[in-house]
């Protein structure tokens, strides 16, 4: 059973989201919040696989929300997903950076939303190649942030790397490099561990910051 706390200054977009997931057999909706105080304390206490954060909130904002939740050791089992109105919200990449899981955009299909949760429930991000595109080409302009130190890296361990960094899945690295998705797997979160990215959308962020990923023309 996939656990999910609602967090959202919008009631409306709240029961939506609470019929959604109340419908589905696998997941439970562990409580809601309206603002980022009470978010912050409903996840502390109840701990949930993923939290829906709404990343424009009173009170405390989604992204303040979110930091808190990577900083807690007893929440490192949480993922968190930015839930936006805009598909590059000004705030998206520091959100990325910061160790949210990905992101969905509030007019998402209702299904879209269910395989979201479950993919980043099950560890994965929802960083698409043409979503990890756009977010590398809106950022590029902005000052260098400090670059990842990848010398512990194996060179094989780098190249998987910037190719999640283009957004590839585990299968596309495997048929790129003729290797199998487990052998991906297995680099990938090597990778991961090395460079403490809390999951692989901070694993995109992080091969970006290291230049191991080309912008886009």
């Amino acid at each position: 059973m996939i656990r999910i706390v609602v967090v959202d200054d919008q009631p409306l977009i709240r029961l939506g989201l609470r019929v959604l997931i109340e419908t589905e057999d696998d997941l439970q909706l562990a409580g809601e919040a309206g603002e980022g105080p009470a978010a912050l304390s409903l996840v502390r206490r109840v701990r949930p696989d993923v939290a829906l954060l709404d990343i424009r909130m009173p009170g405390l904002d989604g992204l303040e929300v979110l930091k808190a939740i990577v900083a807690d050791p007893v929440l490192a089992a949480t993922r968190v997903v930015i839930v936006t109105t805009f598909a590059l919200d000004e705030y998206l990449f520091e959100a990325l950076r910061a160790g949210a899981s990905g992101f969905i955009v509030k007019d998402t299909d209702p299904a879209e939303l269910l395989r979201a949760i479950r993919v980043v429930a099950a560890g994965e991000s929802l960083l698409s190649p043409t979503m990890t595109r756009r977010l590398i080409g809106a950022f590029t302009a902005r000052p260098a942030l400090h670059a990842p130190d990848l010398s512990d890296l194996t060179a094989r361990e780098r190249e998987i790397t910037a190719l999640a960094g283009h957004g590839l899945s585990n299968d596309e690295i495997a048929g790129r490099l003729v290797i199998s998705p487990a052998t991906a797997r297995t680099h990938v979160s090597r990778a991961m561990i090395k460079l403490g990215a809390r999951d692989r959308a901070q694993l995109v962020v992080l091969a970006h910051q290291a230049g191991l990923v080309t912008p886009p023309e």
